[in-house]
């Protein structure tokens, strides 16, 4: 993914971006900012490592969270909607997932959810990355959100 060139094609566009991170940290965030310039695309990133921030900063019900929990693609979903309407953006990224160590027989390491917001459409999904080990699901998962701001992109 070169990012330099996903910058580039929303600047051209005149979109901005938002970010709602749970188990990545902030690295999609990062790894935008990296780029020299990119503060006329990215507005801003939510870290909401906590179910209480995910509620108070994004708006996620706290029925959902009871629900489903945190690693959820209906969580993943509000995350994302959430952020593109409390940041005013065009495009909004989510992820929240187990990194790991840990996870349980229901909600396995590596399990990571994804939602991807703009102002006409809202959808999320669920990659399962496996045990790679908490650094290589966390790279995974801000590779596979830059490509979901990349076709989101495309797309608009």
């Amino acid at each position: 993914m070169n990012i330099a060139d996903l910058l580039q094609k929303a600047r051209e566009k005149g979109l901005r971006f938002a970010t709602a991170e749970s188990c990545t940290g902030g690295m999609v965030a990062a790894a935008l900012t990296d780029i020299p310039g990119s503060s006329d695309v990215v507005e801003c990133g939510f870290v909401t490592y906590s179910n209480n921030a995910k509620i108070h900063m994004l708006g996620v019900s706290p029925t959902t969270l009871e629900t489903h929990g945190a690693v959820a693609e209906e969580t993943a979903f509000e995350m994302a909607r959430g952020a593109l309407k409390n940041a005013a953006v065009d495009i909004a990224v989510s992820i929240t997932g187990i990194a790991g160590p840990g996870g349980s027989e229901f909600k396995p390491e590596g399990r990571v959810c994804f939602g991807i917001a703009t102002k006409t459409s809202a959808t999320a999904h669920t990659v399962e990355f496996g045990a790679l080990g908490r650094s290589r699901v966390r790279d995974a998962s801000t590779e596979h959100a830059l490509k979901l701001l990349a076709e989101a992109t495309d797309q608009l």
